[in-house]
């Protein structure tokens, strides 16, 4: 976090407001944007935590048009392209430009296994076609496919490709790519694996994105600020905090059950509803009231307070 760069600090993967009948929740969505601007977070929409793979385009676009018109000019937004039409995500792309979003961020596409020949082409044609800044997005536990570094590293010449954002859990490759990329002035790398937010920021990452900043985006706010003082020992505080609200709604689920949990425990702060688009759905009554009891006993015993609560009923 050491070199001033256009596109950097956190950013949070927003999740898919829901009525319950599958429609934008369009108050949710000023709740949630106020909610992560009073810790000066950036909205990242429509990506996994946003349940892109499941939205209908109608929604997607309600939702581009939604926050445009609530957005904060003074904080960035991104938003989510990836489709396995290489079409639909250029046309897309060109909307989410034209409502002002900043940056948008894509996956490979997830239906066959592509060699690192095919990657290259998908993603330099795809840069060459939009509009704007485009975030390279490597998260293998969905594709099923790992982006190389050295291939990454290429792609990060070209002039639209501004960054990539990171969720493979590997630490070797999280050290390398920051090699890499640290000092690099027009290329920001995001770490999307919040079990290391502390370690990523100490040794030169941009910025993160991690999905409990739906929750409490406070933490990493202050986070970087300890790292920015040089303060490890408060930085990996706030670490210890996050990665006890992760474990609350993520051990023992799979990543959908976990989104699902994750809006639980936002609708417990009055944010929004729990509802998930299919095939998504919610888990039982016990389990839902018993995240419920383990959120607020967490929050007492860690003496999170600042404002945090600012939204519960």
């Amino acid at each position: 976090m050491k070199t001033e760069k256009k596109f950097q600090g956190t950013i949070v993967p927003v999740v898919a407001p829901l009525t319950h009948d599958y429609k934008l929740d369009k108050e949710a969505v000023e709740r949630i944007f106020s909610h992560l601007y009073k810790s000066n977070a950036s909205p990242f929409i429509l990506g996994t935590t946003g349940e892109s793979a499941s939205l209908p385009q109608s929604y997607k676009e309600d939702y581009i048009k939604a926050v445009a018109k609530i957005r904060s000019t003074d904080v960035k937004l991104y938003a989510g392209i990836s489709s396995n039409i290489l079409e639909e995500s250029i046309a897309f792309a060109k909307l989410c430009f034209n409502e002002g979003v900043d940056a948008v961020a894509a996956t490979l596409p997830t239906y066959y296994h592509l060699s690192e020949d095919q990657m290259k082409r998908y993603f330099l044609e795809l840069a060459d076609e939009i509009p704007g800044p485009l975030i390279i997005y490597n998260i293998p536990a969905t594709t099923h496919m790992s982006i190389p570094l050295s291939l990454m590293d290429e792609l990060s010449l070209h002039p639209n490709i501004v960054g990539a954002k990171d969720s493979e859990r590997s630490e070797k490759r999280l050290d390398e790519s920051l090699n890499l990329w640290k000092h690099r002035p027009d290329f920001s790398y995001f770490l999307g694996w919040a079990a290391k937010s502390a370690h990523a920021l100490i040794n030169g990452a941009d910025g993160l994105v991690p999905s409990t900043g739906n929750i409490i985006p406070s933490i990493y706010a202050e986070m970087c600020k300890a790292v920015l003082k040089g303060d490890e020992g408060l930085a990996f505080h706030y670490q210890s905090q996050s990665d006890k609200l992760g474990h609350l709604y993520q051990h023992d689920r799979s990543l959908g059950e976990s989104l699902w949990a994750l809006k639980v425990l936002m609708n417990e702060l009055g944010l929004c509803e729990s509802h998930m688009m299919p095939p998504l759905c919610s888990l039982s009554l016990k389990e839902e009231n018993e995240l419920r009891k383990g959120f607020h006993e967490l929050i007492k015993k860690e003496k999170i307070t600042l404002n945090l609560l600012s939204h519960a009923s």
